[in-house]
């Protein structure tokens, strides 16, 4: 993050608050806010203001970086995110940290601390259309934290840690540089001593399973239900099987399913279509073929008698698309498009035979004489697609050469001005 050095403000204001003068130490900042804390806890019937007040100047006098900018910039520096912000944490959980629970016995604070959440773990799972349709399960083997049970993450043979000295406790460290005149660089990185944790196990003490890891690996097989009718991107989610951690709520396992592409049929929603060619001779006289089903069931798909099926045409058969989500008796439809093979090329004696059966030509409006002062062309065989990108390829050398032209003809002119 990049900024200009704020300008002073006041920096008084969080020692006047703890009761403190500027140089006191750090046992000095504790004695003054587990006295004032326990006087003003809203549960012991304190001002909820002046309770929030204490942890927000303690949580910044108490961390070495963020003290350093109070005294150079005062509170505002802080405001405008150079130390992460001032009491931006719950006043609650400031205090029962630093106290180690509560320090009213009984069920303690009324508003116990708060857990985090871990991080949902996130798995494609490739999937049939065959899958979808008909259902399957998969057994998938995977990997996860678990807490380890010899210390109940803890860490420590005694159960015992220490604040770690670097970062105060807090996890991360906030490195501030001077890159130039009123110019400042602001970086935040998790502390290296602690790895983040804001904790410290003495290398004696130290769980010997887990290392002072306080989680251990754990190898799990899941079951992953896959049910008629679900779709492509649909999630599958497993609640609290991510990885475990102290104080943490475990996130969730979550599969999202890809299906893979199918080389006869698409699918879209809860329909499904299949592509199928006709020759010439099936489309005009009648056709029947079998088709194997997502299911392997043969069904019968024919014409009705003198029915004349054109290209590009579709037709559906209701009740054989996809089983529908959660509804697994209904379905959608299922879709032929057909296409029409034609022949290359007839010979005369198949041009009368078919003109001899086919509906009669159109007659030409026109005397042999008007046809005699026509001129005659040649149709040649065009692909279009190849057409209209050498088209493109045309206009795109057309407007090349202009904007050559363009930028000469510009110094040219230059030229002659000089």
């Amino acid at each position: 993050m990049f900024g200009r050095a704020p300008k002073k403000s006041d920096n008084t204001r969080y020692y006047e608050i703890l009761g403190v003068s500027k140089n006191a130490s750090q046992e000095d900042l504790k004695k003054a806010y587990r006295k004032a804390a326990i006087k003003n806890h809203p549960d012991k019937g304190g001002d909820p203001e002046k309770f929030k007040e204490l942890a927000q100047a303690y949580e910044v006098l108490s961390d070495p970086e963020k003290r350093e900018i109070y005294d150079q910039y005062g509170e505002d520096a802080l405001k405008e995110g150079m130390g992460s912000g001032g009491g931006g944490h719950n006043p609650f959980d400031i205090f029962e940290s630093f106290f180690g629970g509560s320090t009213f016995g009984g069920g303690g604070s009324s508003r116990g601390r708060r857990q985090r959440r871990g991080e949902d773990v996130i798995h494609p799972l490739k999937v049939s259309l065959e899958d979808l349709y008909n259902a399957t399960s998969k057994k998938l083997s995977l990997s996860r934290n678990v807490i380890c049970q010899k210390c109940k993450g803890k860490g420590s043979k005694s159960g015992a840690s220490m604040k770690c000295s670097g970062c105060q406790g807090s996890g991360m460290k906030v490195t501030i540089r001077q890159l130039g005149p009123g110019m400042i660089q602001q970086m935040q990185h998790p502390c290296n001593e602690c790895k983040g944790t804001g904790e410290m196990i003495n290398d004696k003490d130290r769980c010997p399973q887990c290392k002072g890891e306080k989680v251990v690996q754990e190898k799990k097989v899941l079951e992953v239900i896959v049910e008629k009718g679900m779709q492509n991107g649909q999630k599958i989610s497993f609640p609290g099987e991510a990885d475990e951690a102290p104080d943490t709520v475990s996130g969730d396992i979550v599969f999202v399913l890809q299906q893979k592409d199918h080389p006869k049929y698409k699918r879209k929603g809860d329909d499904i279509f299949y592509e199928h060619t006709l020759s010439l001779t099936e489309a005009l006289c009648g056709f029947q073929f079998v088709l194997t089903h997502l299911d392997n069931r043969q069904l019968l798909i024919k014409s009705n008698p003198g029915e004349v099926v054109k290209p590009d045409q579709f037709k559906a058969i209701n009740d054989e698309g996809m089983p529908m989500y959660q509804r697994p008796f209904m379905r959608g439809k299922l879709y032929i498009h057909f296409t029409v093979d034609f022949p290359d090329s007839l010979a005369p004696d198949q041009c009368k035979a078919l003109e001899a059966v086919l509906p009669p030509k159109p007659t030409s409006q026109m005397t042999d004489m008007e046809l005699d002062e026509c001129e005659e062309t040649t149709l040649h065989d065009v692909n279009m697609e190849e057409e209209m990108r050498r088209k493109q390829a045309q206009a795109q050398e057309a407007y090349e050469e202009d904007d050559d032209d363009v930028h000469g003809g510009a110094q040219r002119v230059q030229c002659a001005q000089q």
